[in-house]
C-alpha cells in the first residue's frame, strides 16, 4: 500500500494520497493541504486518483479542495449525508464544473483496485464523522481517523458540528480499538500510530480501561467550575482536557481552556 502524506504548516493538518501500488487507481483522504506535494507524487507514480474521501467538512481539512479538482476535474468527493449538510455549496458546483460531491456512509464499502476501503462512523468531534479502513492483500491495513484519535490524544467535542463526550469514547473504544493492534492510524493532524500503541499508551483509553485513575482536580473549564479529570498530550505540543460538569457530563476541551484550581 502507498501512503503519501501532506501536512499543513499552519493547522497541522494531514491530506493523504492512497494507492495499492505504482501505476494504478488512487485516492485522497482529506484536502486540508499543501496538496501540490501529493500531486507531484501521483504524477511520479503514475497514479490515477478518482476520489477525495473526505472525513469531515472542517476547514482545516477540506481548504485546498479546489486545488485537487483544478488538476483533476472529474475527481469525486464523497463525505458522509450529514457533513455534506455542514459542507455548503463547493465553488465548483457554483460554476457548473464536472466534479461531483456525492455521499459515503458506514458500510458503504468501495475498492481502488487490491485495496478495499471500510468507511466507519466515529461520531464526536462532528456528527458524521467518518473513519477509513483501507485493507489490502498485505494486512493488517490502516485506518484514517480524521479528527477523532490522534496519537496519544483524541478529538474534542466542542467543535461546529459536534455531538457528544460518549460519543467520541465509544467511537474510540467501540470501533477503532477494535481493529487489530497491528492497525496503522493514519490522524487528521500529526504524525502516525498504532491501535495497539494507542492501546497501551493513549492516557485516554488507559483511564477509559481502568488502567489508570480519573483525576479529581477543581478547575475552570471554558469559564465554568469543573472537575479535571484528565490533562492529557495534544498533537499540537499543547494539552487536551477532560472535564466533567457539575451536573456529572463529560467533555473533551483544550487544555488552554483550563485553569487549575478552585
Amino acid at each position: 500500500m502507498i501512503v503519501e502524506r501532506s501536512t499543513h504548516p499552519q493547522f497541522i493538518s494531514n491530506t493523504f494520497l492512497v494507492a495499492d501500488g505504482e501505476g494504478g487507481p488512487a485516492f485522497f483522504v482529506d484536502a486540508g493541504g499543501p496538496v501540490a506535494p501529493l500531486i507531484e507524487a501521483a504524477e511520479r507514480r503514475g497514479l490515477e486518483p478518482t476520489h477525495v474521501l473526505l472525513t469531515h467538512h472542517h476547514y482545516d481539512h477540506i481548504c485546498e479542495l479546489d486545488a485537487l479538482l483544478a488538476r483533476w476535474p472529474d475527481l469525486k468527493v464523497l463525505i458522509s449525508s450529514r457533513e455534506r449538510a455542514l459542507l455548503g455549496s463547493p465553488a465548483d458546483e457554483k460554476d457548473g464544473a464536472s466534479a461531483r460531491y456525492d455521499t459515503i456512509e458506514a458500510g458503504d464499502a468501495t475498492s481502488f483496485g487490491a485495496l478495499s476501503v471500510r468507511p466507519l462512523h466515529t461520531p464526536g468531534h462532528t456528527g458524521g464523522m467518518l473513519s477509513f479502513f483501507v485493507s489490502g492483500d498485505e494486512q493488517p491495513g490502516a485506518v484514517f481517523t480524521g479528527d477523532t484519535l490522534f496519537k496519544d490524544s483524541v478529538g474534542g467535542v466542542k467543535a461546529p458540528g459536534h455531538t457528544t463526550y460518549a460519543d467520541l469514547r465509544d467511537s474510540i473504544m467501540g470501533t477503532l480499538m477494535e481493529l487489530s493492534p497491528e492497525t496503522v492510524i493514519h490522524p487528521g493532524h500529526a504524525a502516525d500510530t498504532t491501535v495497539g500503541r494507542e492501546w497501551e499508551q493513549n492516557a485516554f483509553i488507559r483511564v477509559w480501561r481502568g488502567l489508570d485513575p480519573e483525576g479529581a482536580e477543581p478547575c475552570t473549564a471554558l469559564g465554568e467550575p469543573a472537575t479535571l479529570v484528565l490533562l492529557g498530550a495534544d498533537y499540537d505540543g499543547g494539552t487536551k482536557a477532560w472535564v466533567r460538569w457539575a451536573d456529572g457530563a463529560d467533555d473533551i476541551v483544550p487544555g488552554s481552556k483550563v485553569e487549575r484550581g478552585p
